[in-house]
This record gives structure tokens, C-alpha cells and sequence, in this order.
């Protein structure tokens, strides 16, 4: 555990305009309790440490930023489910949640995809999805957005830490699931002429773009890349590793 354990310092807060009373940051692999490979704050049960290291660096986790109740944790399988936020400390499955309860907050976990933060301008309600690839194409941000319930031009959208569009190789078969039914995403994808059939994939842009088309064009965050950046877990980076957590709440 690094000194940073103590400190705010070891949690990055959302830059954007919303409402003072909404809060939403992401976590660090620093200032936690678990071991290498998953050293040292590491959010994730799912992936190989010890239970008791991943319910202590929760629970730090949620002691820096003021808060008392465990929020909803999700078991997360790449879709587009998106559940409402209980204060009954059960995991529920799904890849986005979102709440209109203050201090109860929204939590979703990522190690290279791509975490989207959301409220609208009255911040009177927050959501928080897991987008991957496969997400996004599917649709999980729109089908967050229609959730929260108000008007898609009001909604603000911050994009936490993901791995940056030259780190990101695909095949041609994921450049295609996107541009066939949303041909404006063809320019979120540069060819890799080095491999062929391969493209590189800047999940910003394709997030930008999709919400884009259904009218949430105040989106915000997206300086970040996991994979060069040794602040954060990267998959394809190091393969086993943790995760980090990116939490929205409404403070009252």
C-alpha cells in the first residue's frame, strides 16, 4: 500500500461541467491493498485476487470520496443491460446502471474499455455504463440514455480511461459490426497497414459519434489511454491485472 492510500490524489475527478452537486470520478491502480499482479487498488472480484483485498479497496475507495452507502457494483458481460441502482448491496448483472437516489452511487469497472459517466444539466439523475467494443455496437450508451429519462439534449457525458486509438488493434469484422448500421463511424477506424485486415479503433470517437446521433452532443473526457499510461490496469497490457472503478453520485 503507497502512501497515496491516505490522499485524494489517488482518484481522478471528471472535468466537466455538471451540476456542483453531482460527483463522479475513477480510481487509480495506486493507494490500494492488493498484491502484484493486481497492485495496488484493484476494484475487480472477478479476477483472480484475494476477496478480502478487492472489499478493502472498495471500501477505501468509496472512504475518499464521502460515502457511506456501498452504491450498486455490477457483474458485467459486454451487453447493453442497463439496471437501476439499489441500496440493498446485492451485484446485480448488467453493463450500465443509473440513479435518481442521492449518495447512492453508480459504479462500473474497466482495465482498457471504455467507462461513460452520465447526468443531465439539472443533475437530477446519473448513470454509468461499460463500453467495450462489443457494447457499443450494440448500443449500450443509447439504451442508458433513453433509461435516465430526459431529454438526450440535456444529457452531459464524461469518458473516463480507456485504451487510446493507437494501442487499440481490431479485426475487420469489428470495423464492419459498427459501420454497416452507422456509416459515420468508418472514421473512427485507421487501417493498419502493417497488418493486413487490421484497424486500429478509437473507442472516444466511436462513443462520440453514436451519441452523437441521438442527440447528446455535450461530451466530455476522453484525454486518457490505459494501455500507456501505468496509473491505470490495461488487459492488453498485462493480461492479468485489475480494474479500476469510475462512480457517479448525487451528494445531498
Amino acid at each position: 500500500m503507497t502512501d497515496a492510500s491516505s490522499s485524494l490524489s489517488s482518484l481522478i475527478w471528471a472535468d466537466w461541467p455538471a451540476p456542483d452537486h453531482v460527483k463522479a470520478c475513477v480510481s487509480t491502480r495506486i493507494g490500494g491493498f492488493s498484491p502484484a499482479p493486481y497492485d495496488s487498488f484493484n476494484m475487480g472480484d472477478h479476477v483472480g485476487d484475494s476477496p478480502a483485498n478487492v472489499v478493502k479497496n472498495r471500501a477505501r475507495f468509496l472512504h475518499l470520496c464521502r460515502l457511506k452507502r456501498v452504491g450498486q457494483w455490477l457483474t458485467q458481460v459486454h451487453g447493453t443491460q442497463v439496471v437501476e441502482a439499489k441500496d440493498d448491496g446485492k451485484v446485480r448483472e448488467g453493463d450500465a446502471v443509473y440513479s435518481h437516489e442521492a449518495n447512492l452511487p453508480c459504479v462500473v469497472m474497466t482495465a482498457d474499455c471504455l467507462p461513460v459517466l452520465f447526468t443531465d444539466e439539472q443533475g437530477s439523475v446519473v448513470a454509468a455504463a461499460h463500453a467495450g467494443w462489443r457494447g457499443l455496437a450494440s448500443g449500450v450508451l443509447e439504451k442508458t440514455v433513453a433509461t435516465m429519462g430526459v431529454a438526450p439534449s440535456s444529457v452531459l457525458a464524461w469518458m473516463g480511461p480507456a485504451i487510446g486509438r493507437h494501442q487499440f488493434e481490431v479485426g475487420g469484422e469489428v470495423r464492419r459490426e459498427f459501420v454497416e448500421h452507422h456509416p459515420a463511424t468508418d472514421q473512427a477506424f485507421q487501417p493498419d497497414y502493417q497488418s493486413r485486415g487490421k484497424y486500429y479503433a478509437d473507442l472516444y470517437e466511436l462513443a462520440r459519434i453514436r451519441l452523437g446521433l441521438i442527440g447528446v452532443h455535450q461530451v466530455f473526457g476522453g484525454g486518457f489511454c490505459t494501455w500507456k499510461d501505468e496509473r491505470f490496469y490495461s488487459f492488453r497490457r498485462e493480461g492479468t491485472t485489475g480494474r479500476m472503478a469510475s462512480m457517479i453520485w448525487i451528494k445531498k
